[in-house]
């Protein structure tokens, strides 16, 4: 039996991505992971305080936006807090 994979395992050469094209790359995905954990947890904060708690859609709101205000400020990075 012949393996499909093995046509094509010499296509992969080690080492070829250039390495700033790997930061980059990392960078974005440590920058798209943190801002979007940041919008689950207020999006969480929102639900949780509007139904959970039941408090209604105004302090829910405004618990989210407190969350979303302090997570922004606690996330930004060195180049943000310098401009």
């Amino acid at each position: 039996m012949a393996d499909s994979h093995a046509e094509t395992a010499h296509d992969h050469v080690k080492g070829e991505m250039e390495i700033s094209a790997q930061n980059h790359m990392f960078e974005l995905f440590i920058a798209m992971t943190k801002w979007s954990s940041l919008a689950v947890s207020a999006l969480l904060v929102l639900l949780v305080v509007w139904f959970a708690v039941g408090a209604g859609f105004i302090p829910a709101f405004i618990s989210a936006a407190v969350v979303l205000a302090i997570g922004i400020f606690a996330l930004r990075g060195k180049k943000a807090a310098e401009h």
